[in-house]
């Protein structure tokens, strides 16, 4: 199995090496216990998601809310299922049609309580019974894009003559044009990261290098409520803030592995350019946006190898730092060193590390680094076992520097010979697992999606040019 990571200077691949990068000859090979992990983070969605609405909780076997993200990263699995054999092509068409009907007939306004959504755009949480926003949790640019991600691609794979297919691929589309994208931009040429019935806007847009390319692609490629294509530009003009070659070869860095993963998932970055990596190529030939996360993983990696902080477990073969679970908010004196822990956190290298490892985090990377992937799931497995690797695949993450806690844990349990290991598997950690996995074995969301009008309208309004996107 080939790297993508080793080897890899400051200058970038050759341009043979690069060809060969971004235009794969057939399938690559996939390790047993790579497949294995596939298809027990699938099988977690089809146990935990209910058949009759597609509302996938949040996590689980904690009982919980909705997340709207996770419920689009669902939609995804199910045909990936089919192409697998683990699921009938009619279980899936109707989990899908189910959950795109709930969506498409949910409430929506702007009222606080007994709506899904306002705008065309969905709450980030949902009551797991009513589908009706949870709690006061915002409006969610981010997470609408991602539950529309899975619908968008759920609607290119059933491309079939049977009329609930067809259906499938009309509510795709209606959900998505009904999304008043410009209504969100409150600032100039800037998308808001969400909206509170209570008091307005969210002050934070999207702003900086992180998973929200794929929020203004939908934006800028809306054929009802688009927003200009100056939003990507203004998205590329702080750039320079996220440039970085700290930890490794120089890319844009965002702390956590997610914001490398999730606009990934939906869309493939091999070989097209905006202006800002078409700058780029001069410097470093063969440049992309896939070729950044290459190196953001390469960069996580090299982290876990230097281990600033002396955190135990860290190695060239165990690494990972995400959005993920985490023990609780507490110091405590470990061999005679006060060590500062968080529960539910983003964490990278430089940014919030407390020595927490989520799976998802190397997993959902397959794409960029096959091999070193393939090798930190097996030394996961064989240094920890039965403590993180269950029936359903990983649990959501662990810690093995808190080996014993002295007041009480927020969250998980100590377990012997691991250290702390969280309780739960969230599901927008494990969505990632499934469809990256894929997306290195056979291309199957990615291909669809290359074919999908309204993120090639987005791309190519946003300036992107070259590779796949000049036939599309």
């Amino acid at each position: 199995m080939g790297s993508t990571i080793a080897g890899l200077g400051a200058a970038g691949l050759s341009g043979c090496a690069a060809a060969r990068m971004f235009h794969p000859v057939g399938r690559p090979a996939v390790d047993p216990e790579v497949e294995e992990l596939q298809k027990r983070t699938f099988d977690w969605f089809q146990h935990v998601t209910p058949r009759e609405t597609g509302l996938t909780p949040d996590r689980w076997p904690t009982q919980s809310f909705c997340s709207v993200a996770a419920v689009g990263f669902a939609l995804t699995c199910w045909p990936i299922g089919v192409e697998r054999g683990w699921m009938s092509r009619d279980e899936a068409r109707t989990r899908t049609l189910n959950t795109m009907r709930f969506f498409h007939d949910a409430p929506q306004g702007p009222e606080a309580t007994g709506v899904t959504g306002h705008k065309g755009f969905f709450y980030h949480f949902l009551d797991m019974e009513t589908g009706h926003r949870f709690g006061r949790t915002e409006l969610s640019t981010v997470d609408t894009t991602l539950l529309l991600g899975g619908m968008l691609f759920a609607a290119r794979w059933f491309d079939g003559d049977h009329a609930d297919e067809a259906e499938i691929r009309r509510l795709a589309q209606a959900i998505y044009e009904r999304v008043e994208w410009d209504w969100a931009v409150v600032r100039p040429n800037r998308i808001s990261m969400g909206w509170h019935p209570e008091s307005g806007f969210i002050e934070a847009d999207w702003h900086v290098y992180n998973e929200g390319m794929l929020v203004l692609l939908l934006a800028i490629g809306s054929p009802t409520h688009p927003v200009p294509a100056a939003v990507w530009d203004e998205w590329c003009s702080v750039y320079d803030r996220s440039w970085t070659d700290r930890w490794g070869p120089a890319h844009l860095a965002f702390a956590p592995l997610f914001g490398h993963q999730y606009s990934h998932m939906f869309v493939d970055f091999r070989g097209v350019h905006d202006a800002f990596m078409r700058s780029k190529q001069a410097e470093i030939p063969g440049f992309d946006y896939f070729q950044n996360s290459v190196r953001a993983v390469a960069a996580q990696r090299n982290h876990a190898i230097r281990n600033p902080e002396a955190w135990a477990g860290y190695s060239a073969d165990v690494w990972g730092l995400t959005a993920c679970d985490g023990p609780g908010d507490f110091k405590q004196v470990i061999d005679g060193r006060e060590r500062q822990f968080f529960s539910y956190s983003a964490r990278g290298p430089g940014d919030r590390d407390d020595g927490t490892l989520a799976p998802t985090a190397a997993m959902g990377s397959m794409p960029f680094a096959p091999a070193e992937v393939t090798a930190c799931l097996k030394a996961m497995k064989a240094r920890y076992g039965a403590g993180i690797y269950t029936e359903f695949g990983f649990m959501d993450s662990f810690n093995p520097t808190l080996t014993q806690r002295e007041g009480r844990l927020q969250h998980g349990r100590i377990v012997p010979g691991v250290g702390w290991v969280d309780g739960d598997y969230l599901g927008i950690d494990q969505g990632p697992i499934v469809i990256q996995i894929e997306n290195h074995r056979s291309d199957a969301v990615w291909k669809r999606m290359r074919g999908e009008p309204n993120i090639v309208r987005g791309l190519k309004r946003a300036g992107f040019t070259g590779g796949w996107l000049a036939d599309a």
